[in-house]
């Protein structure tokens, strides 16, 4: 009877307590509990207690999941995790990569712990919001400072081992020369080795929006040649003091997405689009830059190029091609654009016709300078020509105005002086 009287007593407190934790917070006082109250014998208070902790426990577990990536990005691919479960990670450090249509994202843990658990392996494709790890803060190891032992307190705490005297050692054989393997003669079995692997994500969303372009837009292009002498000799001219003055190199891209900034203003179709039935004009004028790298062909975008000076130009296209290169580029870098220049002038490229950049309208291409004869005031010199291809979709852009914008460009660089001073542009 006593007994059973001390159980229901216990039961009672028990139901007191849960009433108290929960009119004060769970998370405010489970925690303290935990700490103070040692596990008890009677079942009833043991699994209440071991229920909250439990709670609070799960609570203070860092949970990892796919972030927000950007607008119109709802999934992804993981390409590399850079922890692995049990290890320790600290604050800040990457976790996962994952690999979108657009950019990386390196996903980081918000606080320090032990990576508990990982849901996804490599290759797997993820969504937003999907749960990816769990990191444990309180796994994390403590850091114990210790004083460093001084040369007198290791001597003092080591005694000198006495050794046992030796037998005579018997004289060492000579060692044989070696003498090399022969090779291997190589058999040639008249089969070819392959290997598969997936394609990344980046270039199946090049792929799709490079054939999105050729089904859509009535793609034309047009050719000029342009005579770069005067632009080789100002940059040569100057390029020692630009760079002492701007702390970067003067290069020819600058140039040409001035003299793109100027016809794009001049003729305002070729920096318009289409959207279902509506033209859209655009009084802004946001160029993006065509970067080669190891995952694929990058076009970050150069904003507001017609408030930009050219070392503004040269400093932005520098840091958008290295943070491209070095898988560092923003979404918001990779979004948007009005025009699109790419130069495959610096692989050798002597002429091509390049795709647009859906849903843009047109797109300068670039190639190889090269020396070659060409008339001058009704004498054959050599001089140092590029040419110039601008792909457009002639559903907008006809061909006057896709000409004269390209002679517009060519105008510009063979006197870059007008860019400069800003004389008739």
């Amino acid at each position: 009877m006593l007994a059973a009287l001390r159980c229901a007593s216990l039961r009672g407190a028990s139901r007191v307590a849960l009433r108290t934790l929960s009119s004060r917070g769970i998370a405010a006082a489970t925690r303290p509990m935990c700490h103070r109250v040692a596990p008890a014998t009677t079942l009833p208070i043991s699994r209440s207690i071991r229920y909250y902790c439990a709670a609070a426990g799960d609570a203070d577990v860092l949970q990892i999941n796919v972030p927000e990536m950007g607008e119109s990005i709802t999934e992804g691919t993981i390409v590399e995790w850079n922890t692995k479960p049990g290890e320790v990670v600290e604050e800040d450090q990457i976790i996962v990569s994952i690999e979108t249509d657009k950019i990386t994202v390196e996903v980081r843990s918000e606080r320090a712990g032990v990576l508990t658990k990982i849901h996804g392996e490599e290759g797997d494709v993820v969504t937003v919001g999907q749960k990816l790890a769990e990191v444990d803060p309180s796994a994390a190891p403590s850091v114990v400072e210790t004083e460093p032992v001084t040369d007198s307190e290791a001597e003092a705490d080591t005694e000198p081992v006495k050794e046992a005297p030796s037998a005579p050692k018997a004289p060492a054989p000579a060692k044989e020369a070696s003498v090399p393997n022969p090779p291997t003669p190589s058999i040639n079995s008249g089969v070819s080795g392959e290997v598969r692997k997936p394609l990344e994500r980046i270039r199946q969303r090049t792929a799709e929006r490079l054939k999105e372009a050729q089904n859509v837009a009535a793609i034309l292009t047009t050719f000029n040649e342009v005579d770069m002498s005067a632009l080789i000799d100002l940059r040569n001219e100057y390029k020692d003091a630009f760079l002492a003055k701007h702390g970067t190199k003067l290069g020819f891209m600058s140039a040409f997405v001035k003299a793109c900034t100027v016809a794009l203003q001049e003729q305002k179709v070729v920096n318009a689009y289409i959207d279902g039935t509506d033209i859209v004009y655009r009084d802004f004028i946001d160029i993006n830059v065509a970067v080669a790298t190891p995952r694929g062909l990058l076009v970050p975008a150069i904003r507001g190029c017609e408030n930009m000076s050219f070392a503004d130009i040269e400093k932005t296209i520098y840091n958008l091609g290295d943070a491209a290169r070095n898988n560092k580029l923003s979404l918001e870098a990779m979004q948007g654009g009005t025009f699109t220049i790419s130069n495959g002038g610096v692989f050798g490229s002597l002429m091509s016709t390049p795709i647009i950049n859906m849903p843009q309208s047109a797109i300068l291409g670039m190639h190889k300078i090269q020396k070659r004869p060409v008339v001058v005031n009704n004498e054959i010199v050599i001089r140092p020509m590029m040419y110039l291809a601008l792909s457009y979709d002639h559903r907008l852009i006809d061909g006057r105005e896709a000409v004269t914008f390209l002679v517009r460009v060519k105008t510009l660089i063979e006197d870059p002086r007008r860019l400069l001073l800003e004389i008739d542009i």
